[in-house]
């Protein structure tokens, strides 16, 4: 098994204001789709590369509390996290050096109210 990471939701309450904060913070566009009875925005990915999405839904609700998912913020965290202030989120723990070869990672809280990490290897 390579990943033991198939896919991942972060649910949303307003999915275009949440669309918005991650394709800003992180530089990237997500594909808008309906499916099974939610809005998605997913997360570009090659083939055979893990991916997920932003979803809003009946029965979800976004929260600080359960899992954190850990997003690939580019070469340089430093840049994803000067854009979370204006794409409308907050960095809650800032950018901090893990250890050699793994680089560093940050925690945000998004537009609707999740606790998501940031990782990069500079």
């Amino acid at each position: 098994m390579s990943s033991v990471i198939n896919w991942f939701d972060i649910p949303a309450t307003n999915f275009d204001r949440a669309v918005r904060f991650y394709e800003t913070v992180l530089g990237v566009s997500l594909l808008r789709d309906n499916m099974l009875g939610a809005q998605v925005g997913i997360f570009p990915a090659k083939p055979g590369e893990t991916t997920g999405a932003v979803l809003t839904r009946d029965g979800v609700t976004p929260g600080t509390t359960g899992p954190t998912v850990y997003l690939k913020a580019g070469n340089d965290l430093s840049a994803a996290l000067a854009r979370v202030d204006g794409a409308g989120g907050k960095v809650v723990y800032p950018k901090t050096f893990i250890k050699d070869g793994w680089g560093y990672f940050a925690i945000v809280i998004d537009t609707e109210g999740n606790t998501v990490g940031l990782h990069s290897p500079k």
